[in-house]
């Protein structure tokens, strides 16, 4: 089965190899369905072209994302968009052949069962749908994300300041305080949030002796020489190499995650490697690896990124979903109901001991329009009644025809 990658840069399934003079690690695997096995595949396209994509907008040097978070996030927003919006979606997604049941589940299964094959790595996957209070959303829609998707479900003032105190402390809660903060205020046409969290911690099976760490010089994409901190270490690894880049993979705790390392042969800066290196190539090179001794120098490192993703769906064939024509008839009857933030938050650090990393994918919706208000403005005489509302007993009735100043 080809190798599923929780994050680009860094989170893939240990390949499994005959290691020789190494440790025996015993590691649980997914039990994948056929669909599911071509869910991964799909998913591991989106990932690679969302990878690319995402450097070639940044301004940011270091580039580190989540697909799984990112489209997790959109999974759940899949389930209230029909139509056109739906198929744009899909296909930014990398779906096909997969019925809406398909892709339930076979969110369900890696939320349900990715946490649990390492006891001694931390992996923890979070989801929910915040919605301003006067908004109408379809019990159907709230029902399959919780179902499916375990999503938490509040209803907030969003006038309310407190609002976004809370939803940046359920953030917070859920990355380890790594994501502290992802909203500063709520827009006044802003009616839902759909909220995904993954948070990683993994130790290494073979840690780094920081008593071996040492200052080396780094030669950075603008062909600057900079000062880092370089962790060694020399033991046996799964490698490989092939015309493009050399691919090592260091583990994490039982084995069942590692971080895949690739470098390329040619200098020439950071984007040359998701730029050059296809999803095939690298599950080529996956296959490939086999245990031999390495002596490992990489630096130290820790990366946040903030992406505002839609311009890179926009590429990818998502359109619609952010127009006044999308149709997430699915959410809510409210016309026009469109998409208008596609944020993702990351956080990653790597040392000696081994890796952290989070990532928070708030995907926000809204109307153009500022929902019809009734007023109620009792400038007139008006008549009023004091009831019991159970049994609609009237206890009083009044009329006001001319109030004083009291």
């Amino acid at each position: 089965m080809k190798k599923f990658i929780l994050s680009i840069i860094a989170l893939a399934l240990l390949t499994s190899c005959k290691v020789n003079n190494a440790p025996v690690i015993e590691t649980k695997t997914l039990q994948l369905s056929e669909a599911q096995k071509v869910r991964v595949l799909q998913d591991n396209d989106f990932a690679f072209e969302l990878m690319k994509l995402t450097i070639a907008e940044a301004s940011d040097k270091n580039v580190f994302i989540s697909p799984l978070s990112v489209s997790l996030a959109l999974g759940m927003a899949l389930n209230g968009a029909e139509g056109e919006t739906r198929t744009e979606m899909e296909n930014a997604l990398k779906l096909s052949r997969l019925s809406k049941e398909e892709i339930n589940v076979y969110y369900r299964q890696m939320q349900t069962n990715l946490p649990g094959l390492d006891p001694k790595t931390k992996l923890s996957i979070a989801n929910s749908i915040w919605y301003r209070n006067s908004f109408k959303v379809k019990p159907d829609f709230l029902k399959t994300n919780v179902d499916y998707f375990n999503s938490e479900v509040a209803s907030l003032d969003f006038n309310s300041p407190k609002s976004v105190d809370i939803i940046n402390q359920w953030c917070s809660d859920n990355t380890n305080g790594l994501i502290p903060s992802v909203i500063d205020k709520i827009d006044p046409l802003q009616m839902m949030f759909l909220i995904n969290a993954v948070y990683f911690k993994g130790i290494w099976v073979r840690k780094f002796d920081k008593e071996k760490t040492e200052e080396g010089i780094f030669t950075n994409e603008m062909n600057q020489q900079v000062k880092v901190n370089y962790m060694n270490i020399k033991d046996t690894f799964a490698y490989t190499e092939d015309s493009f880049a050399q691919y090592l993979d260091l583990p994490y705790g039982n084995g069942a995650f590692s971080m895949t390392l690739i470098l390329p042969k040619e200098t020439g800066g950071a984007n040359l490697i998701f730029d050059r290196l296809t999803l095939s190539q690298f599950n080529t090179a996956l296959e490939g690896l086999f245990a031999q001794e390495v002596q490992v120098m990489i630096p130290r490192f820790k990366v946040k990124n903030r992406f505002d993703l839609i311009p890179m769906l926009q590429t990818m064939g998502m359109n619609k979903a952010f127009t006044q024509e999308a149709e997430f008839d699915g959410i809510s009857d409210m016309k026009p109901l469109l998409i208008n933030m596609i944020q993702h938050d990351t956080y990653v650090e790597v040392t000696e001991e081994g890796t952290e990393a989070a990532a928070v994918t708030t995907v926000g919706f809204t109307t153009t329009s500022v929902p019809q208000t009734t007023y109620f403005t009792a400038n007139r005489p008006f008549g009023f009644v004091i009831r019991e509302k159970s049994s609609g007993v009237i206890l009083f009735m009044g009329k006001m025809g001319n109030v004083e100043k009291h």
